[in-house]
C-alpha cells in the first residue's frame, strides 16, 4: 500500500479495497480503519476519546458502539443482506457493545459498508477523512 488516507466517498472505498487485499496478502490478523477527528482545543474529553474505528478480519468486521449505534448498525445492515451480526459482547470494564459483523462479501462490497458504518453509524460527515492505522 502507498496510500493510508482518504477524504472523499470514492477515494475512501478505494483506501478500504486496497487495505483489505493488502490484509489478506500478508495474511494479516486484521485491517484497522479509524476516522479523523478534528479536536478542538477547548474539548477537555479529547484525551480520553478514541476516534471511531472498523476492523476487518477472516471475513468479519469488529467494532465498538453504544446502545443508540448498534440500532443504527442493525438498520443499516437491512440494506447489507451478506453481512449479519455473530457476536455481541458487553464488557464489565468498558461502556457500549463490541459487534462482530460476518461479511462474507469481496472487498468492494465490504468497502461499502465500512463506508455506511463510519457515515450511518458513526454519523460521520460525507466528506470525513479515514485512515488505515493498522494492516
Amino acid at each position: 500500500m502507498t496510500r493510508f488516507d482518504a477524504a472523499t466517498p470514492e477515494e475512501r472505498r478505494k483506501l478500504f479495497v486496497a487495505a483489505i487485499d493488502a490484509h489478506r496478502e500478508r495474511a494479516s490478523p486484521y485491517a484497522t480503519f479509524e476516522a479523523h477527528e478534528d479536536v478542538r482545543a477547548d474539548d477537555e474529553d479529547a484525551d480520553d476519546r478514541l476516534p471511531p474505528w472498523v476492523q476487518f478480519g477472516d471475513g468479519t468486521l469488529n467494532l465498538d458502539c453504544t446502545d443508540g449505534e448498534l440500532d443504527a448498525l442493525k438498520s443499516l445492515l437491512g440494506e447489507f443482506p451478506a453481512f449479519k451480526i455473530d457476536d455481541l459482547a458487553r464488557p464489565e470494564e468498558a461502556e457500549g457493545v463490541n459487534v462482530r459483523v460476518s461479511a462474507l462479501a469481496d472487498p468492494n462490497r465490504v468497502a461499502q459498508c465500512i463506508d455506511a458504518v463510519f457515515r450511518d453509524v458513526y454519523g460521520q460527515p460525507e466528506e470525513f477523512r479515514a485512515w488505515v492505522a493498522a494492516v
